[in-house]
């Protein structure tokens, strides 16, 4: 049976971002350390299944192979990421937003604190940001002090840089 090709979407090919914390970095090594402890499991399963008969009409053969092969694309994927990787260091000098740093704004007369990373470890609930976001990528490079004006959806919102740590 042959499966359809789908047109993939714009964000198929992207990498992700290189840029991550040291906590990432272990948490991903330990993650593809587990991963290929389950690998030969998983191929064993597809050999004991292949064994079974008629590759067209063996559905769990069929499953475990694609189990198979996403555990390895993940395998991959992962070595992929920790290879380019850039491990995020906060800087000493807080003068100019860069990664890593909390930048603490004012917005319509409300604080709110901000930890700028790179994209693959942003979560809004937890005001982490990326800098390639329109307020991450507005704020990078910025001094306190400083109005920055950031076009969201319909509107645009000024914000004023209170604090760099």
């Amino acid at each position: 049976m042959q499966t359809p090709k789908r047109k993939l979407g714009k964000y198929a090919h992207l990498k992700p971002d290189a840029n991550i914390t040291e906590a990432k970095y272990n948490e991903l090594k330990r993650m593809l350390e587990r991963m290929k402890k389950r690998q030969p499991r998983a191929a064993a399963e597809v050999k004991l299944l292949a064994e079974m008969g008629d590759f067209s009409e063996n559905a769990e053969y069929q499953i475990a192979k694609g189990r198979l092969r996403g555990l390895n694309q993940r395998i991959l994927d992962i070595e992929d990421h920790l290879k380019r990787a850039n491990i995020i260091k906060t800087p000493d000098n807080a003068d100019i937003v860069r990664l890593g740093h909390k930048v603490t704004v004012e917005i319509n007369g409300k604080q709110k604190e901000y930890l700028i990373l790179g994209s693959s470890e942003t979560n809004p609930l937890k005001n982490i940001i990326s800098n390639n976001s329109p307020i991450g990528s507005a704020l990078m490079g910025r001094k306190a002090g400083d109005r920055v004006k950031v076009r969201l959806k319909n509107k645009e919102v000024e914000y004023k840089i209170i604090k760099i740590s």
